[in-house]
């Protein structure tokens, strides 16, 4: 299993009028825990993308229990739960100090950024993940 997590501070930017965090803001949150998880792992967006592969999101659910405020700091939790097969499914949790805010799930595909064709990871992929799995 992988783990990271991330700690951010609410911008005035990402609120609405009644000064909650715009529900589509989240998205980026997650984004950010994605990102950080992959630097875990010692994998790049960057990287992956100069082997001409993309991650992009195939399906996105996110549970809304409590909503965030202005200059509130969250943490964003981001797990990988099992080893990556033509899919990676990541988790995640963000919190209020203790308090759960957000439930969520993505999941990503790899593809062909030159065909645009779903494709089986790198072989430097999935050895960097082999080791927080075996």
């Amino acid at each position: 299993m992988i783990q990271e997590k991330i700690t951010l501070n609410v911008r005035y930017a990402e609120t609405d009028q009644m000064g909650f965090v715009y529900y589509g803001n989240y998205a980026q949150y997650l984004e950010l825990g994605r990102v950080a998880a992959m630097k875990k792992v010692g994998i790049s967006y960057r990287a992956l993308e100069e082997e001409g592969i993309g991650l992009p999101v195939k399906s996105m659910n996110i549970n809304y229990l409590k909503a965030a405020r202005y200059d509130d700091e969250i943490k964003v939790v981001t797990t990988i739960q099992s080893m990556p097969t033509n899919r990676i499914t990541f988790e995640y949790q963000i919190y209020r100090e203790k308090e759960l805010l957000i439930e969520a799930e993505t999941t990503l595909f790899f593809m062909s950024l030159e065909s645009g064709r779903p494709i089986r990871p790198p072989k430097f992929f999935i050895d960097q993940m082999k080791a927080f799995f075996s």
